[in-house]
């Protein structure tokens, strides 16, 4: 199939994008999701807004301790990146896990977290990290959303139609925190059935964030809890994978959640 009729513009600057975005336009930044939909007549923009000449949008760079992520960064610059790999290794560990090669040198950090696909990978490292997704619109300026609070529903978030993600922001990981990230998937490359992302500070801090476990990135604080009183991996996995729907899922999940914690204590 092909798309139905849109109008086409390539903004070259932020400013522009915002004004060429609003009820009927899409975003298009690597377009490995959104193609998909537009050929098959799953959506129906009025204008498509192609963000890849806007330069200003792709950097990954350490401000003060803090992580910055211009949303339009390819995901393959994330295994490359030096500050990435000393600092927050989960993006990189998540990022290799994204499909393959191809996909990951066109697709963007931006554009799979704004996709908001609950078997994303990268969503669910940044719920873990506890980041900060900052997005911008011409008519109500910018705001900060908690990774935790972007995702609303399979393929739905906060952002507003008018809205564009222009920066992910994750502050610096606790001192001594170890991090691992664990899926499983049919083939390599294809969709993760389940996974996790942890971070653990010994029992000063730990976070546990779920893949494929709902409709959107999950968090487990009932077992974060418990690790940070001495539970077990065992013991804290089941907790974690108490609340899913399912057998299979459930006993997938919870599997899952104990090997990313064993590997997080033992990195």
């Amino acid at each position: 199939m092909k798309p139905a009729p849109f109008t086409y513009v390539a903004p070259q600057s932020i400013a522009g994008a915002l004004g060429a975005l609003g009820e009927d336009a899409k975003a298009l930044a690597g377009g490995q999701s959104l193609v998909p939909l537009l050929n098959f007549r799953l959506a129906r923009p009025e204008t498509l807004v192609d963000l890849n000449a806007i330069d200003e949008l792709a950097y990954v760079r350490k401000s003060g301790g803090t992580l910055r992520i211009g949303a339009l960064t390819r995901q393959a610059t994330l295994l490359r990146s030096s500050v990435v790999e000393r600092g927050w290794p989960l993006l990189q560990r998540a990022a290799a896990q994204v499909a393959h090669p191809a996909i990951r040198n066109r697709g963007t950090v931006g554009g799979s977290v704004a996709h908001a696909d609950p078997a994303a990978e990268l969503p669910v490292a940044l719920t873990a990290l506890d980041a900060r997704l900052h997005v911008r619109s011409a008519a109500r300026g910018a705001r900060a959303i908690a990774a935790a609070d972007f995702f609303r529903a399979p393929l739905m978030t906060a952002l507003e139609p008018d809205e564009l993600l222009v920066e992910i922001e994750v502050r610096p990981l606790p001192d001594g925190a170890r991090a691992a990230f664990v899926e499983h998937a049919r083939t390599r490359g294809d969709f993760a059935l389940a996974g996790a992302a942890v971070v653990r500070s010994g029992t000063d801090h730990a976070a546990i964030a779920l893949l494929g476990a709902g409709p959107t990135p999950l968090l487990a604080p009932d077992a974060e809890h418990a690790l940070c009183r001495g539970a077990t991996p065992a013991e804290a996995a089941r907790l974690a994978g108490a609340e899913i729907d399912g057998d299979f899922r459930r006993a997938l999940a919870t599997e899952l959640v104990r090997r990313a914690i064993e590997r997080a204590t033992a990195a």
